[in-house]
């Protein structure tokens, strides 16, 4: 949506090297150095949902920094930290009818999976955590041991006792319901598998090739949650904030998580800002140890992204808009490819199923090389995500998905 003909690039730059060095980004667009230009379809694996340097952001955030206000708190309650949480209880929550919550800030993404796992251990007494296969991972104790692959807990040194691991949906094909799996196990006194702590799950797993879970399948969980006196944890660190076309990834399920985890996209611009969302009458029983490190400067930004683009629905209908586009123009490719190649995912967040790892890579080295960047998903090299800026313009997806196509055709001959 912004126009990169005023850039100018420093010419005094050292370009002479192998390496793609970026100078400049606006919106959906990067120029390198050298004066490339680059599409990003990876958007910060989500944290630029509304693309770089978003002026209307960027504006708030100057305005608010000429004020002379608090940039760091130190732990202590701003107005900025007041002014976000009135913002989004009454723009984003209310509307959804998602009230009580209660706030809670925890610094890093990895630290809110972390406080939120630890909170429910409190509230219930008990220690198991079940989380599905492909799941999100962080980088603290936690979260690491919560991750899809066991090469990187061994590395890190992080038990996984305490954990139980459960096929996601889909995992067993469309036929095996996982959930009544579940439940038969929780059930099922002989087994030995105590009841859960917390159940954590995302509405879709980017990381394991945009599997998509099913309504049915979400308010399954969240029956068993209540039948077992579990946490039902919603992460949606990366799929929040509209990615999927609705601001929360499980709004069209109709759930009511006990705890929500936020991070990435929040404050627009990628300042680091994560938040638990806790169910009033969980957070009256225990506190969150806070983790002293938000910035008042991403609250203020956060607070404008919500003020932009979400008391309407025009955002919420663009991504849906977008979305069936470039759905529409990957199924194409696909099915132009034959039977081998899919396409799966919500809004604008796509996979697209090479089968085969090495056409994948081959299909992103050539992609970028053309002026386009995306990324395979990290559990599943043979999925190409597709995550542009939410704020994309239909003649900047449909340059980017030519090149993709281009790039594709060449990687298969």
């Amino acid at each position: 949506m912004h126009d990169l003909n005023s850039l100018e690039l420093n010419s005094h730059l050292d370009t002479e090297t192998s390496a793609v060095i970026l100078s400049r980004a606006r919106g959906s667009i990067a120029l390198t150095v050298d004066g490339r230009r680059i599409i990003d379809f990876y958007s910060g694996a989500g944290s630029l949902n509304y693309g770089h340097n978003n002026h209307q952001i960027r504006e708030a955030i100057l305005e608010y920094l000429t004020s002379d206000a608090v940039v760091n708190g130190f732990n202590m309650t701003t107005s900025a930290e007041l002014k976000f949480v009135d913002t989004f209880r009454s723009v984003v929550l209310r509307e959804r009818g998602l009230l009580p919550y209660h706030f809670e800030f925890t610094g890093s993404d990895a630290n809110a999976i972390d406080a939120a796992l630890e909170l429910s251990r409190k509230v219930t007494g008990r220690q198991k955590i079940v989380f599905f296969t492909g799941g999100q991972s962080g980088v603290g104790s936690g979260s690491t041991a919560l991750g899809g692959g066991g090469h990187r807990r061994t590395a890190v040194d992080v038990s996984t006792r305490g954990l139980t691991l459960v096929p996601c949906d889909g995992y067993l094909g469309p036929v095996v319901s996982t959930t009544d799996y579940l439940r038969k196990v929780l059930r099922d006194q002989n087994i030995g598998i105590d009841r859960p702590a917390a159940i954590l799950v995302e509405a879709v797993q980017r990381k394991r090739g945009m599997n998509v879970a099913r309504k049915e399948w979400l308010l399954s969980l969240q029956a068993i949650a209540k039948e077992t006196g579990a946490v039902l944890i919603l992460d949606d660190r990366e799929m929040g904030c509209g990615r999927t076309g609705q601001f929360f990834s499980f709004e069209f399920a109709g759930l009511s998580p006990d705890i929500i985890v936020m991070s990435n996209s929040l404050s627009g611009c990628g300042l680091q800002l994560s938040m638990l969302l806790i169910k009033d009458e969980i957070a009256h029983r225990w506190s969150v140890q806070r983790a002293d490190t938000e910035s008042d400067l991403a609250f203020a930004a956060a607070t404008a992204a919500i003020d932009i683009y979400w008391r309407s629905r025009i955002l919420s209908e663009e991504v849906q808009r977008m979305g069936k586009l470039a759905r529409r123009r990957l199924n194409a490719t696909a099915s132009y490819q034959g039977d081998s190649f899919s396409v799966r995912g919500r809004g604008l967040a796509l996979g697209f199923d090479c089968r085969r790892s090495e056409i994948a890579d081959a299909t992103t080295r050539k992609a970028f090389a053309k002026g386009l960047f995306i990324e395979r998903c990290a559990l599943a090299d043979g999925v190409i995500q597709f995550l542009p800026a939410l704020t994309i313009d239909s003649e900047t997806l449909n340059q980017g998905l030519d090149i993709f196509e281009e790039a594709l055709a060449e990687a298969l001959n």
